[in-house]
């Protein structure tokens, strides 16, 4: 399994291109709206809903852009019919991709998605080609000052967690998706709003890159990520500490 300094890089890297803020809070807004228009408009009421706001908090989202989108789905009018996709491939070197859609034309993701594989040294898979290299996770992580690694591993394990990994920044609690928003609830009553929270795909399977594969992996992840229907993007690349401090350096 990929070691958790790999999972603390990509996140630290993907805060700096977060710094995109237009189109970011774009599809922040986006899942606001299809949560809201699935679910309804409270928030107690629906947990995807509750993960989009917070995610957008997180994110410094304004709160009018939040409310916004929510207001905009349950007004009753005619509004966007977007659609969820997944769509699976290898970048360079074998690297498994999942890319997380939300669509209102298929046809058109699907085109962009593939191109940008082919452009990128990859290529687009069929479902269900690389998804079995990953579980799919609840995943909320807290700043490393909020508690030392055993009482946040035995409040975790008391809430149904089944991993804890804590370094020096950061404590990640991992869980199954069905548990998420109940082991989320204890957490985040004894230790507050979490810095990151949500579903994601946890590779079982590390793929190790060297330097060159590492920056075309990153490369085709940014383009996807430029997308407007993209919403998220995962590898199993496990490049090391030294790769990604380099490459991130020469972005500063």
């Amino acid at each position: 399994m990929a070691g958790h300094s790999k999972w603390a890089n990509i996140q630290h890297r993907k805060g700096a291109q977060d710094k995109k803020r237009a189109k970011l809070f774009s599809k922040l807004g986006r899942e606001i709206y299809v949560a809201a228009k699935l679910g309804g408009g409270d928030p107690d009421m629906n947990p995807r809903l509750r993960l989009a706001i917070a995610t957008a908090r997180g994110q410094s989202m304004p709160k009018d852009g939040i409310e916004k989108n929510i207001k905009k789905a349950t007004g009753g009018g005619e509004g966007e019919d977007y659609e969820e996709i997944r769509y699976e491939g290898y970048g360079p070197n074998g690297v498994a991709v999942i890319v997380e859609c939300l669509s209102d034309n298929r046809n058109r993701t699907a085109s962009e998605v593939r191109s940008i594989f082919s452009k990128g040294g990859g290529n687009m898979g069929e479902t269900g080609s690389v998804n079995f290299m990953f579980d799919r996770v609840g995943e909320i992580v807290f700043p490393a000052d909020k508690a030392d690694a055993d009482s946040m591993f035995e409040v975790a394990a008391e809430a149904g967690a089944d991993d804890v990994e804590s370094d020096d920044e950061f404590h990640n609690i991992f869980c199954a998706a069905d548990d998420f928003a109940a082991v989320r609830d204890v957490l985040e009553s004894k230790f507050g709003e979490p810095e990151r929270q949500g579903l994601i795909w946890k590779p079982n399977v590390a793929s190790d890159v060297d330097e060159n594969t590492a920056r075309s992996i990153l490369n085709l992840v940014d383009t996807l990520e430029d997308n407007d229907d993209v919403q998220n993007v995962t590898t199993n690349m496990d490049a090391s500490d030294e790769v990604m401090e380099k490459i991130m350096g020469e972005e500063e």
